[in-house]
Order: structure tokens, then C-alpha cells, then sequence
């Protein structure tokens, strides 16, 4: 069966078309949250997938996304059944689960999502069965790229870092203190754009101040979010760029709380393509 698994996360969509386990294409979109999409606008995004994919068309299809909250889910459900006529099974649901089942397949354990933003929870090899609210970077998202720019951005114009590297950054982004305030209060996305200044950070992990924000950022992520699980009898599973790139001091972060990190991968899309094309235990002959 020709099967269509999304991960949608704020910035991007990964798309994945695989039949009997074996991958048969793979594409990339702009971020589908619906919470910020009209119907119209959601079903122009998943036409214009159904676009790229030509003549290739799903039997079933998975979707996982940001913003797919219960309110959510019927919409998308709806847009990609108008887009893709030929699929007889439609399936949206969050990208936490998406996560969860990509990272942990059908065992038990903690999963994480470290990217634009970030969001935890405990999974029991089927279903999330607790998640901590993200809250969104203003007020929660720690660990993530949209926080880690945050406070970058915060302690470089707060001459909190060390010498020189303020110049650095503005010169570097060509901005100034003023175009800041403006992208982040004045435009919309504050987010997208702040998780975009983040890679100056692992430019500069050499720098002490600099391994310090970072540190501090993931030590907040796991006790605030991975520390209100049962973290002691499970690993802790991450996906996500900002997780990805940062794994090294990820790990540190970890090891400082006597937390276990199972694997760090960039992408859960791997791990869901085996979890759809593997039947449960039960199920297998």
C-alpha cells in the first residue's frame, strides 16, 4: 500500500511517500499549521503537494503536524481528503505523536521535539499519555531555537557576553538593535525569525558565556518539561534540529540531572515509516 506520512513542524513539512517499508520519494514544504491557515489556505497547501507528487498517488496517508490540537485535526483530515481522492485512510494528529512514534516506535518512553519549538511527552508504545503545554516561546518553549535566539538576542544587546561578539552578530545578520525590536514585536513569525539567529550560537560554543546560555536553556527544557515524567525508568528520546545540532551539549545538560537520552535524531521520519509499516506484536505471524 502506497502510504503518505508528513512531519509538520513551524518552519517546514516533510513529506514522505514509501510503500512495503520502502521509501519511494521525499519532498519538503513550507511549515502547515492550521491554527494560522484558512481551509482555503490549507487546501492549497496539500493540492499543491499532491502537485509535486505528479502521478504518484497515496492509498493512505499520515499526517503529523504543529497546531493539529482536536479542534484542528477534522481541517487538515478534511484538506488533504479533498486533495488526495485516492487515499481510503486519512490520519492527522499532532506532531508530538508523530515524534513519539517515530523516536519510540511501540515501546514505552519519554519523546521530545527540540526545533523552531519544543514539546515533550510520556508515550506508552501507542498513545501520548502525558504532555506538559510547550506554552509557545514567550512563555515556555525553553530548549528551543525561537528561546535560544531570544536569549541570545537579550544578552548580546544587554552586554551580557563576551567582548566583540555583539559587533559580531550585528554585522554578521546586517542588523541593528532598532531592526530587532521591529522583527520581533512589529512583524509577524518572531519566532521563525529568532530560531533563524540561533546558529550563531553553535558557531561559538568555544565561548564560556556562550556554553553557559546554551547549557542553561536545555537544563530549563529538561526540568521543566522531561522532569514532571517518569524520567528515571525511562530513556529520553529527542528529534529536531536545534536537538540535533546541539547534541553534545544536549547530552551534558542530560547527564548534569542523571537523565538517560536514548537517541537524538534530526528527522522522526525514519522511525514513522517503520512504525506504519510494522504491525503491532500481536499483529505479526
Amino acid at each position: 500500500m502506497k502510504t503518505l506520512i508528513a512531519d509538520s513542524g513551524s518552519t517546514k513539512t516533510d513529506w514522505c511517500l514509501a510503500e512495503d517499508g520502502k521509501i519511494l520519494r521525499q519532498i519538503k514544504t513550507d511549515g502547515i499549521n492550521p491554527v494560522f491557515l484558512t481551509d482555503e489556505e490549507l487546501r492549497n497547501a496539500m493540492e499543491d503537494v499532491a502537485r509535486q507528487l505528479e502521478d504518484i498517488r497515496p492509498e493512505a496517508i499520515h499526517f503529523y503536524g504543529a497546531g493539529c490540537i482536536p479542534t484542528q485535526t477534522e481541517r487538515v483530515r478534511r484538506a488533504l481528503a479533498y486533495a488526495f481522492t485516492s487515499a481510503g485512510s486519512v490520519e492527522a494528529a499532532s506532531d508530538m505523536l508523530g515524534a513519539a512514534r517515530g523516536l519510540c516506535g511501540r515501546q514505552a518512553g519519554i519523546a521530545c521535539i527540540l526545533g523552531t519549538g519544543s514539546n515533550s511527552c510520556s508515550y506508552d508504545g501507542k498513545n501520548m499519555v502525558a504532555n506538559v503545554s510547550p506554552l509557545g516561546f514567550i512563555l515556555g518553549d525553553e530548549g528551543s531555537g525561537a528561546v535560544l535566539g531570544k536569549l541570545l538576542v537579550g544578552s548580546l544587546l544587554k552586554n551580557q557576553l563576551a567582548p566583540g561578539l555583539k559587533e559580531e552578530f550585528l554585522e554578521r545578520y546586517a542588523l541593528t538593535p532598532a531592526d530587532i525590536i521591529e522583527r520581533v514585536y512589529r512583524t509577524p513569525l518572531p519566532n521563525r525569525f529568532l530560531a533563524g539567529l540561533s546558529p550563531f550560537l553553535a558557531e561559538h560554543l568555544d565561548d564560556a558565556g556562550v556554553h553557559q546560555l546554551v547549557l542553561n536553556a536545555f537544563r530549563d527544557f529538561l526540568r521543566r518539561n522531561v522532569m514532571q515524567y517518569d524520567w528515571q525508568a525511562h530513556d529520553v528520546h529527542f528529534c529536531g534540529s536545534i536537538a540535533y545540532h546541539y547534541k553534545k551539549i544536549l547530552a551534558e545538560a542530560a547527564a548534569s540531572l542523571g537523565i538517560r537520552i536514548g537517541q537524538t535524531v534530526q528527522s522522526p521520519m525514519q522511525g514513522l515509516v517503520h512504525y506504519h509499516f510494522t504491525p503491532p506484536p500481536q499483529c505479526r505471524r
